[in-house]
């Protein structure tokens, strides 16, 4: 069914903007691209000692103005293009609202990846941003060439929503597992094909040893990022070709649906820090997701129905902290973080 859906909903579409407008809207998104880089450039490097995440305030705040930004786009549509009215602007507004809700698929498996990995958290950042820029360039590819690559990838799906079940029922019920990044089976698979170290070096994705060129672990957790970044693209562009066939429309609703994560991931590692029930949220919302992608071809689950099971989660577990605190001689996820690795739990500072 998705995959007559990719191939029926991009059939004909298209967009009466000029050129001038898609190059300049294209810098723009880069210019914010440098905006978000600028904003949390004290939470990459090299060194763990001069490297933070920023303060949980500064992290609500940037979340809301991205999203001020992105609604306020929706009033500058009809000054890009004359044919452009209230239907574009409604069209605009509700595929935004739909990739935003979709794209909280992706910056939660970003943040199980990090555990996965063990990445630092002073290399989280460098990830983060690579894989939203995959992201868009993904979308903007499956948005230009169509249906036919949509069903090329289509398999993957059933594949990886396996994995994200398997994941998420682990952080559940292994909370107490202690993450060695070197046993990892996928980055075994992955050192098969590119010669890679056991353990980081800050957050350098290749290095030098002995004359030879060689990868460190966030190699392959930027693999892995972006192999999932290909899976929602596959998920997210159909769903909005239903709503518009102006590509226009449906690649700015996209981009500004993925602008800002940053500060969304960092706020979200805030709250996980402060409610440490919602550790088990995100295990359930990890099966919730991988569940939705093994059974796509049987129900495509509403976008309002996945948003409210992703908000609820997040509200009664937020919820159950306040009412139990957490006992200090637990060890389990809520002190860490999911998977008992505080790579994910960020501290707020």
């Amino acid at each position: 069914m998705t995959t007559l859906l990719a191939a029926s909903t991009t059939e004909g579409a298209g967009t009466n903007v000029s050129i001038a407008v898609w190059l300049g809207f294209a810098l723009f998104v880069v210019a914010m691209l440098a905006l978000d880089l600028f904003v949390h450039r004290h939470s990459e490097g090299d060194d763990p000692d001069t490297a933070h995440v920023p303060p949980f305030r500064q992290s609500v705040i940037w979340s809301i103005g991205w999203t001020v930004l992105a609604v306020a786009f929706a009033f500058v549509l009809p000054v890009l293009d004359d044919g452009y009215g209230g239907t574009a602007t409604s069209e605009y507004l509700t595929g935004y609202v739909i990739e935003r809700s979709l794209s909280l698929d992706n910056l939660f498996v970003f943040t199980i990846l990090f555990s996965f990995f063990s990445v630092p958290i002073f290399a989280q950042r460098k990830v983060l941003f690579y894989g939203i820029i995959g992201a868009i360039v993904l979308r903007a590819i499956f948005i230009l060439v169509g249906g036919a690559l949509l069903n090329a990838f289509h398999w993957m799906i059933y594949v990886f929503g396996a994995l994200l079940i398997v994941t998420g029922i682990r952080m559940a019920t292994h909370s107490d597992t202690e993450v060695h990044p070197e046993s990892n089976p996928i980055l075994k698979l992955i050192k098969r094909v590119f010669p890679m170290t056991d353990d980081y070096d800050g957050s350098r994705v290749f290095i030098r040893r002995n004359g030879k060129r060689i990868g460190t672990p966030m190699l392959a957790a930027l693999v892995m990022v972006a192999t999932f970044d290909v899976i929602f693209a596959i998920d997210s562009i159909p769903a909005i070709f239903a709503v518009t066939r102006d590509t226009f429309i449906v690649f700015a609703a996209n981009a500004f649906a993925l602008l800002g994560l940053t500060s969304l991931f960092f706020l979200i590692a805030g709250l996980l820090e402060r409610f440490h029930h919602l550790s088990y949220g995100l295990a359930f919302i990890l099966v919730f997701v991988g569940v939705k992608m093994v059974i796509v071809d049987l129900w495509h689950v509403p976008i309002g129905l996945s948003l409210a099971v992703i908000i609820g989660t997040l509200l009664v577990t937020g919820i159950t902290s306040t009412i139990w605190p957490p006992d200090h001689d637990d060890d389990g996820p809520g002190d860490d973080g999911p998977g008992g690795d505080a790579t994910v739990a960020i501290p707020a500072t």
